[in-house]
């Protein structure tokens, strides 16, 4: 749901950091945490990174029942412009933001730097990889070659591509890439393309609630370098040193929103539901249970970022030749608004 936008995002993450420093100035250091002499709440915007889907069902829980409000936040969320995200956190416009470790990369490595930082992983590991018809018989990466495969053409997926399907003893230049974003996986499939890569989390879980039978292979259990964190939570760095006990707020209201949903997660879905009546409710309702275990995954704490794996990605990045400047060891995110 999200490459398709990557070479638009670069360039956009590449003209906002010329001008992140005139935004500045409106920022005032907190005197005291929100709510602590006065009812005033403290206004919090964060925009997403795609219309509203189960990603985002935490924060939309966090705001039906009040989490936000609780913690002294008046919390807006926004759906994203164009160019995503980043380049609204970095200006100071939205505190805080969807995005994806490849992203915060694109942020980290320009000429001039987004003051952005990872702070929250909304899923534990990548639920990405390649899903086609099993009437195809492409169970694992080598398989693609001689089929048709649905690109949005950026250099990280093709690295990725490349990646996995070397890995599994497969010839890459064999792939018939089709230009195409196919954005409805479910019609895709059914067309001329034989491969597409997706989300399991809402294009797999719609491929099985709408009785078609695939294959799937993930990334990361080709390689595990590939178990980046997508999606996450990002902050603008100036808000993070001016107002931590705000960040602070956020972050335990949204945890509380994603244990709602892990709890519950038919209730969970209804929220999202109320919130984007557009969505497809039984889509919604199945990948909510499937979320239910992604979330946290095997860790403790919702949003703890592993040091290791979002390190061994940069370096993946790196030594593919994605990015062209290597990023310092524990670079881009922080666990310490987490609680």
């Amino acid at each position: 749901m999200k490459f398709m936008k990557w070479t638009k995002r670069i360039f956009s993450l590449l003209m906002a950091a010329a001008c992140v420093l005139a935004t500045f100035a409106g920022c005032t250091k907190d005197e005291k945490a929100p709510g602590a002499q006065t009812q005033e709440k403290a206004k919090i915007t964060v925009v997403l990174d795609w219309t509203p889907n189960t990603n985002h069902t935490g924060l939309y829980v966090a705001q039906k029942n009040g989490y936000f409000a609780d913690n002294g936040l008046e919390v807006t969320i926004e759906q994203p412009p164009e160019d995503g995200a980043e380049a609204l956190v970095a200006s100071g416009k939205a505190q805080f933001g969807v995005s994806f470790q490849e992203n915060v990369a694109s942020a980290l490595t320009a000429d001039s730097p987004l003051p952005i930082t990872a702070v929250a992983a909304l899923i534990q590991h990548n639920t990405s990889g390649i899903i086609s018809l099993k009437k195809n018989n492409i169970t694992s990466p080598k398989d693609m070659a001689g089929h048709s495969y649905a690109s949005w053409n950026t250099p990280i997926e093709k690295a990725i591509l490349k990646d996995v399907i070397e890995k599994d003893g497969g010839d890459f230049s064999k792939v018939k890439m089709i230009y195409n974003s196919a954005t409805d996986v479910v019609t895709a499939l059914q067309t001329n393309i034989d491969t597409v890569w997706i989300y399991y989390a809402w294009d797999g879980i719609a491929t099985e609630v709408k009785g078609l039978e695939t294959n799937y292979f993930a990334f990361k259990d080709i390689n595990p370098a590939l178990d980046f964190y997508t999606p996450l939570l990002i902050a603008n760095d100036n808000f993070l040193k001016e107002h931590p006990d705000q960040a602070k707020a956020f972050l335990k209201a949204a945890r509380l929103g994603y244990e709602y949903s892990i709890e519950h997660p038919e209730e969970a879905a209804a929220i999202l539901c109320e919130y984007a009546p557009e969505t497809d409710k039984e889509i919604a309702t199945a990948s909510q249970k499937y979320l239910a275990s992604q979330y946290k995954a095997e860790v403790e704490r919702w949003g703890e970022f592993d040091q290791k794996r979002w390190d061994a990605f940069y370096d993946w990045l790196y030594e593919n030749k994605v990015i062209t400047k290597e990023i310092p060891d524990g670079k881009g995110f922080t666990n310490d608004y987490l609680n």
